[in-house]
């Protein structure tokens, strides 16, 4: 493979929308458009357009993942497509659209630079879309693209896509969204998905995958906290490294290098870097989200959980914290539940203290007399940690301000939480 595409940027995105707003359609549109799929998958859909008596090739199948999902017709869980264009590598998490899999569309988004949000052009704002909204500006998603579908049954009229715009905007302005876009498309027909459309000469605005390609990512992670938890300290014992002594882990955020200044943290003693070391061997410069060893100039003990940090620039420490909590279990919420708690390459145990309200996530209403969250849910609740952690605010750092909850007799993730203090 060639060095310079293993060297392109990758952008995540994930998709949401109501049900039939063409999220799989908008996907197989974009893969086939651009010329990432095979000519056997296209075969294979073609084959089971035909068989369900369908007219034209339906690329919605190119994303349905799941038989269940095929039968029904509709997108259940996370599916996740890997495509390349010449500009930019890509992971799309296509999320599901109901209420009912909130859980599974913040797991798709999480990790997203972008999230796509579809619009259906004949109904325009639903619940769905403040609820889409409410989620992606929760989870901290740093551009959002406003997809306008299915223009061509509106006879692509350029009236109907400026007031869901003004509509749109009007609501958008509540929440903490940084960068907002609109594209009036039609995933059927191919209008300005990856080719510019002939019917809406009116709209001068780019193509989906022409922002895609050329949106910038390079300011959305934290390059100015230096944050880096420690995951594995490496200690080869070999005569040519007999005394090497490395700290292994990704960087949460900032830029670090060799020379600088540190301090470790929970500890609070102080160093200089020595070297960062990559597989590739030593580098001047490291930032998140890469993966790197930094060694120091002192014998300082750091173990995994452990957090190295610049001095006058550190994180929160506290053992109690304030989060958005979004429920993934069908048992609800335990008050004064113990939970096993991770937070980047710490694993402590926690105490839900307090459920302070549930966001209605249609209205955004906070509804405070609600004790309790059941799976879907998201509120607002204080958690006690065994020991305390090394935080910062997930609007300011996605990497140090996310946790996860886990039931520690199933082992199953039950909870997935920004932190707010």
């Amino acid at each position: 493979m060639e060095e310079g595409y293993l060297d392109m940027e990758l952008l995540r995105f994930s998709t949401a929308g109501s049900v039939d707003d063409g999220k799989s359609t908008l996907i197989g549109r974009l893969l086939y458009d651009s010329k990432s799929i095979f000519e056997d998958q296209y075969e294979a859909i073609e084959a089971s357009s035909k068989k369900k008596g369908e007219g034209q090739v339906n690329l919605a199948l190119l994303t349905d993942g799941l038989r269940s999902e095929r039968e029904q017709g509709i997108t259940i869980d996370v599916a996740y497509r890997y495509f390349a264009t010449p500009k930019r590598k890509f992971i799309i998490a296509d999320t599901p659209g109901h209420i009912q899999y909130t859980r599974n569309m913040v797991t798709g988004a999480s990790t997203s630079n972008l999230s796509i949000i579809l619009i259906d052009a004949r109904k325009g704002i639903i619940e769905q879309t403040y609820r889409h909204t409410f989620i992606a500006s929760l989870l901290g998603i740093p551009h959002i693209v406003f997809c306008i579908n299915k223009m061509d049954l509106v006879d692509y009229d350029e009236a109907v896509f400026q007031k869901i715009k003004k509509d749109t905007e009007a609501f958008a302005s509540k929440l903490d969204v940084k960068d907002i876009h609109f594209i009036p498309i039609s995933a059927l027909k191919g209008d300005n998905i990856v080719n510019k459309s002939e019917n809406m000469d009116w709209y001068q605005g780019s193509t989906l995958l022409y922002l895609l390609e050329n949106i910038h990512i390079g300011s959305d992670h934290n390059h100015i906290d230096c944050r880096f938890p420690v995951q594995y300290v490496i200690r080869p014992q070999t005569d040519e490294f007999h005394d090497y002594r490395g700290y292994a882990g990704r960087i949460a955020g900032g830029i670090f290098k060799p020379g600088d200044s540190v301090v470790a943290l929970p500890s609070g003693f102080s160093s200089t870097i020595k070297s960062i070391d990559t597989m590739d061997g030593p580098i001047e410069e490291a930032f998140a989200p890469m993966s790197v060893t930094i060694t120091l100039n002192d014998e300082i003990d750091i173990s995994r959980g452990d957090m190295i940090v610049r001095e006058n620039n550190q994180p929160r420490v506290s053992q109690d914290l304030d989060v958005m909590l979004c429920w993934m279990n069908e048992r609800p919420i335990q008050l004064g539940g113990k939970y096993a708690l991770k937070h980047t390459s710490n694993d402590v145990r926690c105490v839900i203290k307090d459920v302070k309200y549930k966001v209605d996530i249609n209205t955004l209403h906070r509804m405070e007399e609600e004790q309790s969250l059941d799976m879907n849910d998201i509120g607002r609740v204080t958690i006690r940690t065994t020991k305390p952690l090394f935080f910062d605010n997930y609007k300011r750092n996605r990497n140090t301000g996310s946790i996860i909850l886990i039931d520690e007799t199933t082992n199953e993730t039950v909870a997935a939480g920004m932190i707010l203090t």
